[in-house]
């Protein structure tokens, strides 16, 4: 078996496909499979082929989605990449479907690759719905607004383009701590994805720490439109859950408590 393996980030993962379909007119696509790395355990009689991206590669696997497929397939395996497994082989398997079926497959949902990608598209949909409302910021004495966020799936882009079209004019950030990236927005220019260092990641959690009497007033408001007899503690568990407050306003403890 031969295993094409690329990074962890989608011009990457359309170039390991682009290669690895190539291969297989000669070599067969069912002897190969495709991985993100890091991986964890190779397979002892497994032969590894690292994929370095391309972007002419993944220009035309994208292109050629778009056109012969269909754009909601482009979109159903754009947002399954961004899921929290390894959805590569998967998109693969689609895409094999996807050019003998034509527009149709997307459609096919008792095919297990089709039902597979759908799921993994309506949970990062679902999240990015999430954090959209979810999100919030601290300002920094230097005027820039820092949002925290720890989604599972790799969202942190998709949820900043709502920001991007509604502040276009202010600088801010939306880190994503999970993953240590950081979408940074100037103000008045396009936004920008970034890997962010141990040292960089360590000095933005410091804007949670600071004291924002924007922050003071909102958790105040919070607290006084609450109505004790008609909280539902499991009611708002559903709708807000657990694991999203950790880096929301109204349930974060002021500085030094």
């Amino acid at each position: 078996m031969r295993v094409f393996t690329c990074a962890d980030r989608w011009e990457d993962m359309a170039s390991c496909i682009y290669d690895a379909w190539a291969w297989a007119l000669t070599g067969g696509h069912d002897r190969l499979r495709l991985e993100k790395e890091p991986i964890l355990q190779a397979a002892l009689f497994d032969e590894y082929v690292h994929i370095e991206p391309d972007p002419a590669k993944a220009e035309k696997v994208m292109r050629s989605v778009w056109h012969k497929i269909s754009p909601e397939a482009y979109h159903l395996i754009s947002y399954a990449s961004l899921y929290r497994e390894d959805m590569l082989d998967e998109i693969y398997r689609f895409l094999r479907l996807g050019f003998s079926a034509g527009g149709r497959a997307t459609s096919m949902l008792t095919d297990p690759h089709v039902m597979r990608l759908t799921e993994a598209s309506r949970n990062v949909t679902n999240e990015i719905h999430y954090f959209r409302e979810f999100a919030r910021f601290d300002q920094t004495p230097d005027g820039v607004l820092i949002s925290h966020i720890e989604p599972k799936n790799q969202v942190v882009y998709p949820v900043s383009e709502h920001f991007a079209d509604r502040m276009p004019s202010l600088p801010w950030m939306i880190v994503d701590d999970r993953r240590a990236l950081a979408v940074v927005h100037p103000a008045d220019e396009p936004s920008y994805l970034r890997e962010l260092t141990g040292e960089e990641a360590a000095l933005l959690a410091q804007s949670e720490e600071q004291s924002d009497a924007y922050r003071e007033l909102w958790q105040t408001f919070f607290s006084a439109t609450a109505i004790s007899q008609r909280k539902n503690p499991a009611c708002q568990q559903a709708h807000f859950p657990l694991w999203m407050r950790r880096h929301a306003t109204e349930f974060r403890q002021p500085p030094g408590t």
